[in-house]
């Protein structure tokens, strides 16, 4: 089993910054990649950042320039700055992680989602 602990969702003013933070636990071996995606009302879920193990990262162009994704793989967790938010950044916000998790003698490739976190940006 593996969970998900998203914090640092809330309600910001335009031009206001946040930061979210993913931790995951249970028998992770190791992680592929980490990242965010998010919901909109009426949206569809969309990527904002991923980073891979190796410290590749991704983003959508929407946040470009404002939002810095970072992970730290021994922790197991993921972090996503987002400054100069923006009313369209309203959201819910959901982590996930790529990961093989197993024992000594059996490995296998999973996808895990944290339930989300809602953040507000108010214009």
């Amino acid at each position: 089993q593996v969970q998900l602990v998203e914090s640092g969702g809330g309600l910001v003013q335009a031009g206001g910054s946040l930061r979210l933070s993913c931790a995951a636990s249970g028998s992770i071996l190791s992680t592929n990649a980490m990242g965010w995606y998010r919901q909109a009302p009426g949206k569809q879920r969309e990527l904002v950042a991923t980073v891979t193990s190796g410290g590749s990262t991704n983003a959508a162009d929407s946040v470009k320039g404002r939002f810095t994704i970072s992970s730290n793989n021994a922790k197991n967790t993921v972090v996503l700055q987002m400054n100069s938010l923006k009313s369209e950044d309203t959201a819910v916000y959901h982590c996930y992680v790529d990961v093989e998790v197993g024992s000594s003698w059996y490995t296998v490739r999973e996808t895990h989602w944290g339930q989300g976190t809602q953040v507000t940006v108010s214009s």
